[in-house]
Order: C-alpha cells, then sequence, then structure tokens
C-alpha cells in the first residue's frame, strides 16, 4: 500500500481540482457503493489495486510502490476519493507469464492490469477474463475517451465491444542508424546513405580499425533486440500485394513479423553474410537485454548500430556521454542506410495504440478504476506525473516543459518510472502535436537536440503501417509467443552458420516454425482475408 508523504506537487490547478473531485466522489458515493466501489462517503476506504512495471531501476530511497508518483496519485486522487491506491509489482522481464498467474488467480489480480502483447488481451477477452467497458467509458471516463480518441479505441475492441483501453501512442516512428562520425572523418569515407555504402563502410572500419580499438573493432553492433535487426530485415522485404500484406504478415504479440514474406530469406543471407566477413557482433545471439551491446558501444568499439529514434541522447542511459569520455573525440551521426529494391529507406512504424490498459471481470472496483484513469487524462495530472515540477524538474520555453539540465538526481528520480505510471499514453503528452513533438526532443541536453531532430524524421521516412485485421486472429494468440521465440532462434541460427549449409538449415527451420503454428496462422489470415474483401 502506498506512503502518504507530503512532497510538494507544485500544480498550479490542485485546488481545483482536489475541490471538484470530491464533489464529484459525494455525488457518486451512493452508486458506488451499490456496484461495490466505495466513494468518500464511505466510512472505510476501498482499496484500488493498480499493476506497475518493476524494471529494477528503482532509485535509492524509494520502492516499486512507495515513490514520489505513488504518493502524488494517493494525494491528488485517493485521498479526495477515500481510496487507498496500492501499487503492484510485476517484473517487466516476465510480465506476460506474472499477469497469467495473477489472471488464474481472481482474487490476487490488480483492478487494472495491462501489456503490450496484443495477443495476450484477445486471449483474455476470448476468455470472458476482461470487464466490458463499452457503456462504462460513456459515463465514467469521458475525459479518457476523448484523449485516446476512436482510432486508439478502436484496438481495445472485441467483437465490437470495448475490453481494454490502449493507450495512445505519440510518437509512431521506430527505429533510425547512428554511426560514428569521426570514424569517417578520419577514413575520409561520406556518411553511408544505401545498403551497399554501408557494405563498404563496415568493410572499411574492420580493415582499418580507426579507432584503434586494437582488433576489438565491432563494424556492425547487434543484439538479440528488435531494434537492432528490424531495420536491415524489412529493408529486404519485396513490394506487396494487399493480399500478400494480410496474409503473409504475421503478428505475434504486438509486433508485425515478416517471416514468410518474400525477401525475408534474402535479408538473413545478407545478415549471414556480414557475420561471417567477421563484421557483426560475434555474442550477439547471446545479448537479449542489451547490456553487451551498451558496453561495446561506450567503450568506442561500435562503428555502426541501429535503435530507437533519440535513444543515444536520453541522459536516462547516458550512453552519448559515456562514450565521450571514454573516447575523446567520439562523434556519432544519425543515417538512414538501408534500402529497398525501390531505393526507399523502408522500415517498420507502430500503430497508434500503446499498452492494452484492462479491468478483470473478477475487478469489483470497475468504476474506481476508471475514475482513475478518467483522472489522469483531466487538468494536469498527465503533465506532472510525465514532466514533474516546474522549474525543479522543468522549465517553460514556448509552452514546452524543456528538461532541467543541472536538475540534482534527487529532483530527476522522482520521474523514474513515469511510463509506467502513465499508462494511458505512450510518450510526453505536452498539448499538441507540434508541442509533444518539441517536447520530446527538448528531454535530451541541448547539445544533442540537432542530431536527435534528425533520428526521429529518419524515423518517419518510408514507413511500413502495421497491418490489422478488424478482428483478432485467435492462432496468433495461441502461438504467437513461442513463434516469436522460435522467428529470434531462425535469425541466429541462420545468421551465424556456415554459408554452405545455410539453404538446407533455413528450409528445415521455417517448416518447423510452420508446423508450430505458422501455418495456423496463415490459414486463418487467409481466410480473414476472403472474408473482408468479399464484403
Amino acid at each position: 500500500m502506498t506512503t502518504r508523504g507530503s512532497k510538494k506537487w507544485a500544480s498550479p490547478a490542485i485546488a481545483v481540482l482536489m475541490a471538484s473531485t470530491m464533489l464529484l466522489s459525494a455525488c457518486s458515493s451512493k452508486e458506488d457503493t451499490a456496484s461495490g466501489n466505495a466513494g468518500s462517503g464511505s466510512p472505510e476506504p476501498a482499496t484500488l489495486k493498480v499493476e506497475v512495471f518493476d524494471r529494477g531501476n528503482t532509485p535509492s530511497g524509494y520502492t516499486i510502490s512507495d515513490s514520489y508518483l505513488t504518493r502524488l496519485v494517493q494525494e491528488r486522487f485517493g485521498d479526495p476519493n477515500n481510496i487507498d491506491v496500492e501499487f503492484v509489482p510485476v517484473p517487466r522481464s516476465e510480465e506476460i507469464q506474472k499477469l497469467n498467474v495473477l489472471m488464474a488467480s481472481k482474487s490476487e489480480v490488480p483492478d487494472i492490469v495491462f501489456t503490450y502483447d496484443s495477443g495476450t488481451f484477445n486471449r483474455y477477452a476470448e476468455q470472458g477474463g476482461l470487464t466490458d467497458l463499452t457503456e462504462l467509458i460513456d459515463e465514467y471516463a469521458p475525459n479518457l475517451e476523448k484523449f485516446l480518441g476512436e482510432d486508439t479505441l478502436a484496438y481495445g475492441q472485441y467483437n465490437g465491444k470495448q475490453f481494454a483501453l490502449p493507450g495512445r501512442r505519440l510518437v509512431l516512428g521506430k527505429y533510425a542508424g547512428y554511426v560514428r562520425q569521426d570514424w569517417l572523418d578520419k577514413l575520409g569515407l561520406p556518411v553511408p546513405t544505401t545498403t551497399d555504402e554501408l557494405y563498404t563502410t563496415l568493410k572499411a572500419f574492420k580493415d582499418k580499425d580507426p579507432g584503434g580499438t586494437g582488433g576489438k573493432v565491432i563494424p556492425f553492433g547487434v543484439s538479440l533486440a528488435a531494434a537492432q535487426y528490424e531495420p536491415l530485415i524489412w529493408s529486404f522485404i519485396k513490394p506487396l500485394t494487399d493480399e500478400q500484406r494480410y496474409t503473409l504478415t504475421q503478428q505475434l504479440g504486438s509486433s508485425d513479423y515478416p517471416a514468410l514474406l518474400p525477401g525475408f530469406e534474402d535479408a538473413l543471407k545478407f545478415m549471414n553474410k556480414l557475420y561471417n566477413e567477421g563484421l557483426m557482433s560475434k555474442d550477439f545471439g547471446l545479448d537479449k537485454d542489451k547490456k553487451q551491446l551498451w558496453q561495446s558501444l561506450q567503450n568506442g568499439l561500435v562503428g555502426f548500430y541501429t535503435e530507437d529514434a533519440g535513444e543515444p541522447y536520453f541522459t536516462w542511459n547516458d550512453f552519448y556521454e559515456n562514450l565521450q569520455t571514454n573516447v575523446p573525440g567520439a562523434s556519432i551521426t544519425p543515417v538512414d542506410t538501408f534500402t529497398n529494391a525501390a531505393g526507399e529507406h523502408a522500415k517498420p512504424a507502430y500503430a497508434p495504440n500503446a499498452m492494452y490498459v484492462m479491468i478483470p471481470k473478477s475487478s469489483s472496483n470497475a468504476v474506481a478504476a476508471l475514475k482513475y484513469l478518467d483522472w489522469m487524462a483531466s487538468d494536469t495530472n498527465l503533465f506532472d506525473i510525465q514532466f514533474g515540477v516546474e522549474n525543479e524538474n522543468y522549465t517553460l520555453v514556448n509552452g514546452v516543459p524543456v528538461v532541467k539540465p543541472d536538475a540534482t538526481p534527487e529532483i530527476t528520480d522522482r520521474l523514474y518510472n513515469f511510463g509506467d505510471i502513465a499508462v494511458i499514453v505512450n510518450g510526453k503528452f505536452a498539448g499538441d502535436d507540434a508541442k509533444n513533438e518539441a517536447a520530446y526532443i527538448a528531454q535530451t541536453p541541448e547539445k544533442f537536440q540537432a542530431d536527435m531532430k534528425k533520428s526521429v524524421e529518419i524515423s518517419n521516412v518510408d514507413t511500413i503501417q502495421p497491418v490489422r485485421f478488424g478482428h483478432p486472429i485467435e492462432a496468433e494468440a495461441k502461438y504467437g509467443t513461442a513463434l516469436a521465440d522460435k522467428f529470434q532462434e531462425i535469425i541466429v541460427k541462420m545468421t551465424m552458420i556456415k554459408p554452405e549449409q545455410f539453404e538446407s538449415t533455413y528450409d528445415s527451420m521455417i517448416k518447423d516454425y510452420m508446423a508450430s503454428g505458422g501455418q495456423a496462422i496463415l490459414d486463418e489470415r487467409t481466410a480473414a482475408y476472403k472474408e473482408m474483401t468479399s464484403k
């Protein structure tokens, strides 16, 4: 249970907010009690349990369930509504497994849970494990409904009913490339802008070792994370018909996978070529959490890699600062290198939804849960959760919050897990699209902001939009997690295998993939496409 602290929240709207919230609570206490939810008229506070990811990065002085932000939630929402808000930690690294256990227990599951995995959401909805929010959202969460919008809400519907409240994703671009500019300068090479030019650059990095690494150079830094291999793979995918896009794409979890798309084998052959020529990270298949890649990057061993847009410039990982400390004069430049057959820099984009926020059917606090999410979408609450306190965490410049570079660790630690509290949005919401983009860039030190902006622009070039049917594909929910693991096994093995063994091994692994659920997904998507196009 959260501790009710006495920190300074510094919101200009707090007095009005608390007064209006208390009035709302008083007016609705009778109906809350009747529906199993306590309002401010109840003698004992109700308890609202809310899931929160535990990423193992809680700063000293806090716990995952007792922090600056959990106390803010309690004081602004919980106290005025006579509700104890209890945050239930779920390890991020095993969130689906843990959530499955909680959902099965019913009595232990929080009133608000969430996942990024669409298959998990669809499975819960199909099995009747979620509260139908179709009518409740209109009555108890009008601000949230307006904030999310119809396009985002559609991703939380199952058979025409609203079973999840998907977070609104603000930044839809995913990836950019990054190259050591100082290495290019030393070798007199231009910034690579095509796949062929990148290959030439990687060869030069290996052969001439411009960083003076003593043979430890890693021309292309790769880990077993999507950001390191998706930009390359998708650039090899050949032009698709609508039928191919809908039937051959496989959605495993929250992302589209290209295992059956024409060009996938060519992408793996290129990765195999890079690996066998010593141009890629040797042990990338063991680096699932990117720790080895980040270490190599900070030690100045990596010449090129792909990553989430802007990732190198954020202060929470200090990668760029550490690199420049360890290697004086080191500099990186955002680049768009991988090109497809049409000369486009094709790369996947995000869907407009983020995590699926759900209320289990077993919860007796659906109204309180919706009011909490609606509170987050009201007044300055979301803003304050994400940005903190003005003149302490940030300053306003032309209406855009800019992170204070001189903020002490005690101040910056307040917001260490803001994204896992502000579940109704992915990205920092500053007010409108222009302010959101400006605020996103302003999260980084001023000296990095030009490159930060460039990386975001790159991530939005020639994007491949996710494929979505009007209803879930049941086979994807059933087989998605296992096939996602098999997909990574294919990437690792086909990259590391000897070239002469490539063809036979590839055929064998794809055959196993299809037998493990890939064929079932293909069959169901083919039938769904025929149904969709026959209407």
